[in-house]
C-alpha cells in the first residue's frame, strides 16, 4: 500500500495535528494523501518499518515513494504535493534544515500546552474514510 501512495502519519490525539489533517483533506483537492495515526497498528508497522521509536510522536511522518520525511521537510514536501500556492512554500527548503527544525521542534514540543488533546476521533463520511488507514 505505501509504495505508491502519499501516507501523512499524525498524532491522533493531538488538536494541532488533527487540524492539520483537515487542512489537508480540504486542500488537496485530487484526495492523493491517505492519512493514518502513528499509535494505529500501521502506523507502529511504519515506525518500524523506518527504524524509528515506537513512541515517536514529535512529528508527524510524510511517506512518498516508500520514503520517510520528518519535521518541517515532512511539511514541505506534504505542502509542495497540495499543489497550487502552497507549493511556493518548498522555496522555505533553502533554509538549513537545523534551523527549520528547530522551529519546528518548539511548536511539537509545546503542541499539547497550546493546542490541547482530543480522546475523540473525528467523525468522518464514506469518502474520508477511504482514505484513513488504520
Amino acid at each position: 500500500m505505501t509504495e505508491n501512495s502519499n501516507i501523512l502519519l499524525f498524532d491522533g490525539v493531538c488538536n494541532l495535528c488533527n487540524k492539520a489533517v483537515q487542512f489537508v483533506i480540504k486542500h488537496d483537492k485530487k484526495s492523493l494523501i491517505k492519512f493514518a495515526s502513528l499509535q494505529s497498528d500501521f502506523g507502529q508497522k511504519i515506525l518500524l518499518e523506518h527504524n524509528l521509536p515506537l513512541n515517536y510522536l514529535n512529528s508527524f511522518i510524510y511517506l512518498k515513494n516508500n520514503k520517510h520525511y520528518l519535521k518541517s521537510t515532512a511539511a514541505l514536501y506534504l505542502l509542495n504535493d497540495l499543489g497550487g500556492g502552497w507549493q511556493l512554500l518548498f522555496c522555505f527548503m533553502i533554509v538549513p534544515k537545523f534551523i527549520r527544525d528547530f522551529v519546528y521542534s518548539i511548536v511539537a514540543k509545546n503542541r499539547y500546552k497550546w493546542f490541547g488533546k482530543n480522546n475523540e476521533c473525528m467523525i468522518l463520511n464514506e469518502d474520508l474514510q477511504r482514505r484513513f488507514i488504520n
